[in-house]
């Protein structure tokens, strides 16, 4: 070969690998990315092969900035703080947010406590949508705490995990296939409780009211097919078994059966195939109220539970990726696709 030849097969070599490397940088660095450069634009043309995936280390980031800010009930500074922190966040990633603003008077004080459940839309035009919900205060006092039931309640896993977790999710939401809906809502005064007899689930009691209202009275046009509640999904020792109403109602059992079977195929040890616990959360109103199908992903076994100890030490990023992944594909897969019936009574 000639010397003019090798020159040029050099040029074109490195031209090629100048090109490999620049495309190589645009997907890691773009928008779709999520990364440190995703302020970048991009089509969508670039990525379009690689579908984002859920990264357990980012949102382990996001429990931790959560967790930092301190303890987080309904109407404290923190909370404020928080949730203008995750508006700005969904609302960065292509969300739409509304906040569902109600008050209710202090049991103790007879004073009004502002709460506000936070709704964020992605793909609004989709009429049939699937809700994805997560309590984001927390209890006011580690009641359960052995030591110091008055103390700091941090709330790293229950309270800031399942929040993380969207966070983290929100990235793949603006290129998730129709022709379903996803709404992520974030529920306060799940357990602003002081004392034995003060009620749960404010924030989806609420919710579920209103838009039980909004059926009755055709003034909503979206209907969702089903939900999601997230919560203490970030225990170091992973192990989430079905909860036992979400299994018993008949228009839940189904849902249940198709995340479980999404992490049946993603050889998910720590989906246990069976029930074990009936625990009240913010699926039962949504449920009952709402007449939302809505099971609940819970780690129940977790001995921090309302304890000074619920910290970041005790949760870890391998398992929100265990969860964050089994909710991704499950979004993407085709049980969602399917025609469904209406909602359960």
């Amino acid at each position: 070969m000639s010397g003019l030849h090798r020159r040029q097969s050099h040029t074109v070599a490195v031209a090629l690998l100048v090109g490999y490397v620049c495309l190589h940088w645009a997907c890691s660095h773009c928008a779709c990315s999520g990364g440190p450069w995703s302020g970048w634009p991009c089509s969508g043309e670039v990525c379009a092969e690689e579908p984002t995936a859920f990264s357990g280390p980012r949102g382990f980031a996001h429990l931790e900035m959560i967790a930092g800010l301190g303890p987080r009930p309904s109407g404290s500074a923190a909370m404020v703080k928080q949730r203008d922190l995750l508006a700005a966040h969904f609302r960065a990633a292509g969300g739409v947010v509304n906040g569902q603003a109600f008050q209710i008077r202090d049991r103790r004080t007879g004073g009004p406590v502002h709460m506000e459940n936070l709704i964020v839309e992605w793909h609004p035009d989709r009429h049939d949508r699937v809700l994805l919900g997560a309590h984001y205060d927390t209890r006011p006092f580690p009641d359960r705490d052995p030591v110091n039931p008055k103390g700091t309640f941090i709330g790293a896993n229950d309270g800031a995990s399942g929040v993380a977790l969207l966070m983290e999710l929100a990235r793949a939401m603006p290129t998730l296939p129709g022709p379903v809906g996803v709404d992520f809502v974030l529920f306060d005064g799940e357990e602003y409780v002081v004392a034995p007899r003060d009620p749960y689930f404010l924030g989806s009691t609420f919710f579920a009211r209103q838009y039980a209202a909004g059926q009755q009275n055709g003034r909503q046009q979206h209907r969702y097919r089903c939900g999601v509640i997230l919560d203490m999904v970030a225990d170091r020792d992973l192990e989430i078994w079905q909860e036992q109403q979400s299994v018993t109602w008949p228009d839940t059992s189904p849902v249940v059966d198709s995340i479980w079977a999404v992490a049946a195929r993603r050889n998910v040890r720590q989906f246990v195939p069976r029930p074990k616990y009936t625990v009240e959360d913010d699926h039962v109103p949504l449920r009952m109220i709402g007449r939302i199908p809505t099971c609940d992903i819970i780690d129940f076994d977790y001995p921090h539970w309302h304890t000074e100890q619920d910290t970041p030490r005790q949760c870890s990023a391998e398992s929100l990726e265990i969860v964050g992944g089994v909710v991704l594909e499950w979004l993407r897969g085709d049980w969602l696709r399917r025609p469904q019936p209406g909602p359960g009574g």
